[in-house]
């Protein structure tokens, strides 16, 4: 019993050690893994140029020229659509205006708090504009630094690939280092279809949204759409998100009710397509983690690294379980994050989806 007790607490000592020092080392180590699992979705692309006999170096540079080209073409698209939706911008604050007044009543004839109260507290809490200007270029400066970052990562980690392989390769003795190579391309592999998968699925949104946001007649609902799609790079609370926008900025658009309710049940319509259709077709069972400890990872993601955290967790929490599922030691984790195995009776659909899945994805052999 006390060998036991010793050991639950140096397991918990260890993780509360890695979790500080994953914290604490953010400013170094955030850039540093979106770069890595950025570099294994242009792995693919970089190993076909240098196939067809493109210099490594010229096909690194490439591959940083496309991630920037896409880049910037949202951008451009979202800059273009955000110039549109600031044309009605006097309409807005006044509709806004309008909202404060009534909630303002609302307070006044039920909580009986006088409006010059109400006005003075909303007063105080603002902050100042210079106080303002500060946070905003602090955190633009910020952004810019990481992003230069992590684009030079990207280019290294994929240029330096096989070196750093070799080195990994050398902590195995040479009987397992086929063992060894499975693993590392395992790794690999699971976050570059993961990155895959959300790409194909915040494209499928796009259509969707646009589709039914259109038809349903929401203004600027290019925009929306985009919005929508893009937050899906936040699970579970990013889509919720989009659309509680899209619903707040139509609503002060001045949006009937119909048209309010019609935004909720394209939501509503999308989520079951996504669930039932997309994400078997798209995501399939490349990331096996239950959902428990899928949402453990985003909660423990957003406390470490915050908005970054919660777009690696669901990767890295699938690289570490590809690793424990190699390791003897490590195996009972592993099979406590993966899916949990269920003997029931699968659908004639999720066969049918299934099969095609497995038909149209490729098989491809470990690199030496």
């Amino acid at each position: 019993m006390t060998t036991t007790s010793s050991s639950v607490i140096k397991i918990l000592l260890i993780l509360f050690l890695v979790f500080a020092g994953l914290h604490f080392a953010k400013n170094f180590l955030m850039p540093l893994t979106i770069g890595a699992v950025l570099a294994t979705l242009f792995l693919p692309f970089c190993k076909w140029m240098e196939e067809k006999k493109v210099p490594k170096a010229l096909a690194v540079l490439i591959c940083g020229f496309v991630l920037l080209l896409v880049l910037s073409g949202i951008a451009a698209l979202l800059g273009w659509q955000i110039s549109e939706l600031t044309n009605d911008i006097a309409i807005l604050k006044q509709r806004a205006v309008e909202a404060a007044n009534r909630i303002q009543e609302y307070i006044f004839y039920n909580l009986d708090i006088p409006m010059e109260r109400q006005s003075q507290i909303l007063k105080d809490e603002q902050p100042s504009v210079s106080g303002i200007v500060q946070i905003v270029a602090g955190s633009l400066a910020f952004v810019f630094t990481n992003f230069i970052l992590t684009l030079v990562y990207i280019l290294g980690l994929l240029y330096y690939r096989d070196h750093i392989k070799h080195f990994l390769l050398k902590f195995s003795p040479p009987s397992q280092r086929n063992e060894m190579k499975k693993v590392i391309y395992r790794v690999a592999h699971v976050s570059q279809q993961y990155l895959l998968g959300l790409s194909k699925m915040i494209i499928c949104l796009w259509i969707m949204y646009g589709i039914g946001f259109s038809i349903i007649g929401v203004k600027n609902w290019l925009f929306f759409a985009i919005l929508c799609g893009l937050l899906e790079i936040v699970p579970f609370i990013g889509n919720i998100t989009g659309t509680t926008i899209t619903i707040l900025v139509s609503a002060i658009q001045g949006a009937s009710l119909p048209m309010l309710a019609g935004i909720m049940g394209t939501y509503g319509l999308i989520q079951f397509i996504q669930g039932w259709v997309l994400e078997p077709l798209i995501v399939g069972s490349q990331v096996k983690i239950n959902p428990l400890f899928t949402i453990i990872a985003l909660v423990v993601g957003e406390l470490v690294w915050g908005i970054p955290g919660i777009f690696l967790a669901i990767p890295l929490i699938a690289m570490l379980k590809i690793v424990c599922d190699h390791i003897e030691s490590l195996k009972p984790y592993g099979f406590l994050i993966g899916e949990v195995v269920r003997r029931k009776k699968e659908t004639e659909f999720h066969r049918k989806i299934k099969s095609w899945y497995k038909k149209n994805e490729a098989s491809v052999i470990i690199r030496k």
